[in-house]
């Protein structure tokens, strides 16, 4: 089990914004040279209209943290996608968007590897419990991000405290399943992959 911090990302510039790897494996594969399994970050739409860069090798599972997008894929009719609400769609479809957001991002190899992404909310303070899904490949990896207040984590028999901006990446977890306890107001965001 791994606690990745801002340290641990990467940070680098697309046409609408920023965007910060928090993982990416193989771990010394490289998103400009599209050689990656799967990646998963969280982009800074900044521009009021941007265009997606083009990955037709990958599925693509998008989920803002803030904000409203609208959403435009291949000149078809437009999607409005709010806060938390989970859109996939093919990397490979040309892509615009309308609006300014902070996004959660997972790129799945196609024919590869799977993956889904949950959010995990709560008003106040809470607990909740993700039990593993099943995604019919050998590896399992569960990455899980705050996007907002604090919490831990248990997973396995090992805890992890985890702030605003902070990730939690666990491999071959087997049927062991997440327990989240919050303080107060929180924001997560569980990206489950398989390969």
């Amino acid at each position: 089990m791994l606690y990745l911090t801002q340290p641990d990302y990467t940070v680098s510039r697309w046409t609408g914004g920023t965007t910060t790897q928090l993982a990416i494996f193989p771990p010394d594969a490289s998103y400009g040279a599209r050689d990656f399994l799967w990646r998963v970050s969280s982009a800074a739409v900044e521009d009021e209209r941007s265009t997606f860069t083009p990955l037709p090798d990958y599925d693509r599972r998008l989920m803002l943290l803030d904000g409203s997008l609208l959403l435009r894929h291949d000149d078809g009719e437009p999607l409005r996608l709010d806060a938390f609400q989970v859109h996939a769609f093919d990397g490979g479809a040309a892509t615009e968007s309308q609006g300014r957001c902070r996004d959660f991002n997972l790129m799945l190899r196609k024919g590869r590897c799977r993956g889904e992404l949950r959010p995990v909310r709560f008003a106040g303070a809470g607990e909740a419990q993700l039990p593993p899904l099943d995604g019919g490949f050998s590896h399992h990896v569960l990455l899980l991000y705050c996007a907002a207040g604090r919490g831990q984590a248990s997973l396995a028999g090992e805890l992890c405290t985890l702030a605003e901006g902070e990730s939690l990446l666990a491999e071959d977890i087997g049927n062991a399943a997440l327990r989240l306890t919050v303080p107060g107001p929180a924001d997560f965001v569980a990206a489950e992959i398989w390969y």
